[in-house]
């Protein structure tokens, strides 16, 4: 299974790379968007962990081009913001499963990305 994982905080963004490794994902985790956007068009995934803020570009561009190039990646939205907490973000992300707090325990986060990767595996399949 491949995950993607847009994160600005390099940091956080390292933490939840080590737990879905442990699940035994193959991770690629981008900064911000131009990168993000860069790696949806070198390798497909079958998840994608988005922090809607980042601090370079725009998460909901990188929800668009994940949409149109691999509209079979489930997008597990994160954030710290209460912008989307009414649902608005499955208007705007045809392709969000659901919304979390970015301070989401690393572990929950990853079983999460590993429940919607295999369903996404397994659709393309």
């Amino acid at each position: 299974m491949r995950i993607l994982i847009v994160q600005s905080n390099a940091a956080l963004g390292a933490v939840w790379q080590r737990h879905m490794q442990r699940h035994g994902a193959k991770v690629t985790l981008c900064g911000d968007s131009d990168s993000a956007v860069q790696a949806l068009e070198d390798f497909t995934f079958d998840a994608i962990v988005l922090d809607l803020v980042l601090e370079q570009g725009n998460g909901l561009t990188v929800a668009d081009v994940a949409a149109f190039r691999q509209p079979w990646a489930n997008v597990l939205c994160v954030t710290d913001s209460s912008f989307f907490s009414d649902g608005s973000i499955f208007n705007h992300c045809a392709t969000a499963r659901l919304t979390l707090n970015r301070d989401v325990p690393p572990d929950e986060l990853a079983d999460i990305a590993s429940h919607y990767g295999e369903q996404s595996a397994a659709a393309v399949r």
